[in-house]
């Protein structure tokens, strides 16, 4: 499918023509351009594997409230070691997260 991409903010829209109005920032269509087969072709391949990483994110997200919930139970020291031991792996999982789908982005890999 081809791949539009308004020049004015970036909304990437999939369609056979550019739509009337930027859907994001209402720029006119004229402010759409066509992307080339291969950078279009890089965005929809990469879609699925951002998708799996904002969801990988989300659920460290509720990985972390577990921990803090078993770290404010404060049931024994090991106990409390596996609960900070994983919020610290969440937060730096996703931290790694932010910095691949930064990569993405710069890379053209993100619409």
């Amino acid at each position: 499918m081809t791949k539009w991409k308004c020049s004015v903010c970036g909304y990437i829209y999939d369609g056979d023509n550019p739509p009337d109005k930027c859907p994001k920032c209402g720029a006119p269509k004229e402010k759409f351009e066509k992307l080339p087969d291969d950078k279009a072709q890089l965005i929809e391949r990469s879609r699925l594997t951002n998708a799996l990483h904002q969801k990988l994110y989300s659920l460290l997200d509720e990985a972390s409230v577990v921990c803090d919930k078993g770290i404010a139970d404060n049931l024994d020291p090991t106990c409390m070691d596996i609960f900070k031991k994983m919020k610290d792996c969440s937060r730096n999982i996703q931290q790694m997260i932010k910095a691949e789908i930064q990569g993405h982005i710069g890379k053209g890999k993100w619409g």
